[in-house]
């Protein structure tokens, strides 16, 4: 039973089976129209192709479609995929990436297109990463902050992205976490005094002290019994009570 829509080719029009070059894998039943061929313009059915016939996929990697060359190049021989850095699709060229071995990733670090600047953040060597601190993308920047070692990401401190200086906050070398302390965003500072909260005793937002309450040291929380917030004085006074008793 097809799935999706009208099997058709990348241009619109009738497949003809007997027309096609791989009529012998029809009649073989590793493909039919309406559920694997290469010709057809359902992405689902050109993977299933190439999953189906690997075999076939080196020579797929000139079609004019851009979702044939891409499918053909998930399970193209590795050796044939160096020119398809410079395809004018973004997605083959993101696959390309993904494929290659990582020295090739470097050179599409000024990619203009985003899907491809992503595949070279997940792939580049963490030494070679530091270019990409900077990305003009938050989530090519996000990618890159979980992945680099720490002693880069004291550059990405001042981030736009909030949700990027949560990521560095977690990872961060703690000598840095003080940087944290003016941070405008207070989920940002939460994150940092989950894991120095004695810098946090004072911080303007309930949540932060919340935290440092919590997980604080004896002298930070007698510090909190006298916050004048109810949930803040009761986290404290429990938290005495557990280092008290070694809990």
């Amino acid at each position: 039973m097809p799935e999706g829509p009208a099997p058709v080719d990348w241009q619109g029009n009738a497949l003809d089976c007997a027309a096609c070059r791989y009529r012998d894998l029809l009649d073989r039943g590793q493909c039919g129209q309406g559920w694997a061929c290469a010709h057809d313009r359902y992405a689902k059915r050109i993977e299933r192709f190439f999953l189906l016939n690997p075999d076939h996929a080196d020579e797929c990697l000139s079609h004019p479609y851009f979702e044939t060359r891409m499918n053909a190049a998930r399970v193209a021989s590795v050796f044939r995929l160096a020119r398809l850095l410079t395809d004018q699709d973004a997605g083959v060229r993101a696959m390309a990436i993904l494929r290659l071995p990582r020295r090739h990733a470097e050179r599409k670090i000024k990619d203009p297109d985003r899907r491809v600047r992503i595949a070279v953040a997940h792939r580049l060597p963490l030494d070679r990463l530091l270019p990409m601190c900077s990305d003009e993308d938050s989530y090519v920047r996000s990618i890159v902050a979980r992945r680099a070692e720490s002693g880069m990401l004291p550059v990405m401190i001042p981030d736009e992205d909030p949700e990027i200086r949560r990521i560095v906050a977690r990872r961060i070398g703690e000598r840095w976490l003080d940087r944290f302390r003016n941070d405008p965003d207070p989920l940002v500072r939460r994150e940092a005094a989950l894991r120095r909260p004695s810098l946090f005793v004072g911080d303007a937002d309930l949540r932060v002290r919340h935290v440092a309450a919590e997980e604080g040291s004896a002298e930070d929380a007698q510090a909190l019994l006298n916050d004048p917030e109810d949930i803040i004085r009761e986290t404290a006074a429990l938290r005495l009570q557990q280092l008290k008793e070694g809990v």
